[in-house]
């Protein structure tokens, strides 16, 4: 159980979350939650405006952040009923993309009933899973979410590099019950898990290549299938080409899984 999990957790998730930030094209930054609404007082420590309109962000410590994380996001996961490294992944996602949601994904992860709320139910499921399991059925939800935003063409690079660094961390703390210091054992693991990713990332690049060039060569009309109609020869493409784009997104998240899991076992 992840007794005072907190400050490990929260050290993590603050990686990403950043300093201080006031840029007047983001709508997180006005206190009307939209560009030029409001008053510009920014964001820091991932604390902003538009949800706390009356702080005052520039100004606010590590330790206010980190009693805000704590009421906000720690406490409605049960972050301290979790084990090592699912509440790390639990909690991050909560952080990211709200605290029911990322429960959610706990409980589809476990399968207890998808409320939003981390109840009995929930955690008991919780402790008896396998935590590795949980870890990565979590962060896969979460990558299935962000690829459907439409603003995933700005920051789906740096949100889908986050999961999979969040994804390893959580992992090395599941393996190691929250120690940090691996064994060689976990370490041999953790290698593995790395190798794992990477095979994926090849086999989904083959994958891709193959159809977008099949793709490529019935919309051009090389094969035996140009003979149908346009419309049946379009749809095809179309298939193999969008097929072709989810192959390489794949690719990409196991890529970065790779490597992320690779700088843990370092």
């Amino acid at each position: 159980m992840a007794i005072g999990g907190l400050p490990s957790c929260l050290a993590v998730t603050l990686k990403y979350e950043g300093g201080y930030s006031n840029d007047p094209n983001d709508r997180g930054n006005w206190t009307g939650k939209k560009r030029g609404v409001g008053v510009l007082k920014g964001t820091k420590y991932g604390i902003a405006a538009h949800a706390y309109p009356n702080l005052d962000i520039k100004n606010l410590t590590l330790d206010d952040a980190e009693s805000i994380y704590e009421r906000d996001y720690w406490n409605p996961v049960r972050g301290e009923s979790l084990p090592y490294g699912v509440d790390l992944a639990t909690f991050d996602a909560g952080v990211m993309s709200g605290p029911r949601r990322g429960v959610r994904w706990l409980q589809a992860a476990v399968g207890a009933k998808q409320d939003g709320l981390a109840g009995s139910e929930t955690i008991a499921k919780t402790i008896a899973a396998n935590g590795k399991a949980t870890i990565l059925r979590i962060c896969a939800k979460r990558r299935g979410f962000v690829q459907s935003l439409s603003s995933s063409n700005f920051f789906g690079r740096g949100w889908s590099r986050r999961i999979a660094e969040v994804e390893a961390k959580a992992v090395a703390l599941w393996l190691t019950r929250g120690a940090g210091k691996l064994t060689e054992e976990d370490r041999a693991e953790i290698y593995n898990d790395s190798i794992a990713a990477r095979n994926k990332a090849v086999a989904h690049t083959k994958s891709a290549k193959w159809t977008w060039t099949v793709g490529v060569a019935l919309g051009g009309g090389d094969t035996i299938l140009s003979r149908c109609p346009n419309l049946v020869v379009i749809g095809i493409v179309a298939v193999l080409m969008i097929s072709g784009v989810v192959l390489w997104n794949k690719a990409r998240h196991n890529k970065e899984r790779a490597l992320a899991y690779k700088a843990v076992g370092a």
